[in-house]
């Protein structure tokens, strides 16, 4: 069954992961170190910091692809932060004597290579299944207009399975097939994905799709097809009655909030004592460049559309704040110092003292220029939903999607935003800080 052999594979990663952080810790802590005993229990804290970063980024996920060169990235990130985050904990959070204290070079070395191999045998074993299963299908119930936007939109996010429509009430003998109780049928179907709206299924049909549910291929409604394989919220679905509906975490779990708030005032406090001297000589290049003001100010629409003035470390000629409501691809409005900043994203450090006095986040929504707002609450219906939390820094939407230039974008954009306003918690913001570093190394995205 699909469902316990996602299960199956998931553990076959976990205990291939710890195997493979016991065996090369031991191998390189004997050779750089001369230790004739094997470490045991020290190993327990890298191995879980691996696994619980391994988690973060879905290295356990049956939807996860992992012959892809995007994982293939954010794996290698996730290794390299689980090396900084052992080095942190060993020399700053446990007493000396711990055995790991002996070496930096050894845990560094020794994570280097956990991720290298982590890595291969997932490739191996991902191409295994894929290749044993084949490619499995996406059986969609609903009409032909709703099949179209359906399909369009896994070719647009690059989720490359056969799909089958089954609507009318010939089509039905087509799911009849699929519900047949023969293993060999049953493992041809990756998903069935129904339509809210559809209607007039057959008396028997939700029983036989109950049954297949039960005996291991997933049945999803669509919208919980959009959260759970592409992680965002469909924006059909909304409407100016859905928040009461469905509700947020965020109504449900103030605590959250105010702890949030406390990680990110330390956090703020570390991040502008360490940028000082970065954001020191940003400004004499801006300086030197053209003469003009160092920092770029603007007024941005915040939590419960509270405004606030956003501070940036400028990058466009001052004369071009108004020529144009978005920044294209190699506009000649930037600077030569500019171009730089942005690419390693060093103007955003200053937002440091908005998080700081409160209107930002670390993470959440993009927070958007007035003018754009008050054009997109006009056009964009329940666009005001992602006000219920701070905007940030960094956020899902950004990290999943590219910089938005006009309404389409934004659309696509409120999914992920909204997503993240009704899954807020701290493993969501974990998995946002490892993506954004993945975009920050392959300078993509803006």
């Amino acid at each position: 069954m699909a469902i316990n052999r996602n299960r199956r594979t998931a553990i076959i990663f976990l205990f291939l992961d710890l195997l493979s952080v016991a065996v090369i810790f031991n191998v390189v802590v004997i050779a750089r170190l001369m230790v004739n005993q094997p470490l045991l229990w020290p190993l327990v804290v890298p191995a879980l910091i691996f696994v619980v970063i391994l988690h973060l980024i879905d290295g356990y996920g049956a939807q996860t692809d992992m012959l892809s060169l995007d994982y293939a990235s954010i794996h290698t990130i996730a290794s390299a932060f689980a090396a900084f985050a052992t080095l942190f904990c060993t020399f700053a959070l446990i007493p000396s004597g711990f055995e790991l204290r002996s070496s930096r070079s050894a845990i560094v070395v020794s994570f280097s290579l956990i991720g290298a191999v982590t890595l291969a045998y997932r490739r191996v074993i991902y191409e295994r299944n894929v290749a044993s299963r084949g490619l499995r299908k996406i059986v969609f119930v609903g009409n032909e207009v709703d099949f179209e936007l359906f399909q369009a939109e896994c070719q647009r996010l690059k989720t490359n399975k056969p799909l089958v429509r089954v609507y009318n009430e010939d089509n039905y003998a087509k799911l009849e097939a699929l519900l047949d109780p023969s293993p060999d049928l049953k493992s041809e179907v990756e998903a069935i994905v129904i339509k809210e709206s559809v209607t007039h299924l057959p008396a028997d049909m939700p029983m036989k799709l109950m049954q297949l549910y039960f005996s291991g291929v997933p049945t999803y409604t669509l919208e919980l097809f959009h959260q759970v394989y592409w992680r965002k919220i469909p924006l059909y679905r909304i409407n100016p009655t859905w928040l009461f509906q469905e509700g947020f975490r965020v109504a449900r779990d103030p605590v959250f909030e105010h702890t949030k708030r406390v990680a990110d005032t330390v956090a703020a406090l570390l991040g502008l004592f360490l940028s000082v001297p970065v954001i020191a000589l940003a400004a004499i290049a801006i300086k030197l460049d053209d003469g003009g003001s160092i920092f770029f100010r603007q007024q941005r629409v915040g939590k419960h559309r509270v405004k606030f003035g956003i501070l940036k470390l400028r990058t466009m000629r001052e004369s071009s704040a108004t020529e144009a409501l978005y920044t294209s691809q190699g506009d000649s409005r930037i600077t030569r110092v500019g171009r730089i900043l942005r690419s390693a994203r060093l103007d955003e450090l200053p937002q440091l003292w908005n998080v700081l006095r409160g209107n930002m986040s670390l993470i959440g929504p993009r927070a958007e220029w007035d003018v754009l707002v008050e054009k997109y609450e006009k056009e964009i219906p329940c666009y005001h939903f992602r006000h219920l939390v701070k905007p940030g820094i960094t956020g899902w939407a950004q990290v999943c999607y590219r910089y938005g230039m006009g309404v389409e974008d934004t659309l696509r954009k409120l999914e992920y935003d909204l997503y993240y306003i009704r899954n807020f918690s701290f493993t969501l913001d974990a998995s946002i800080v490892l993506k954004t570093l993945q975009v920050m190394v392959l300078q993509k995205g803006h």
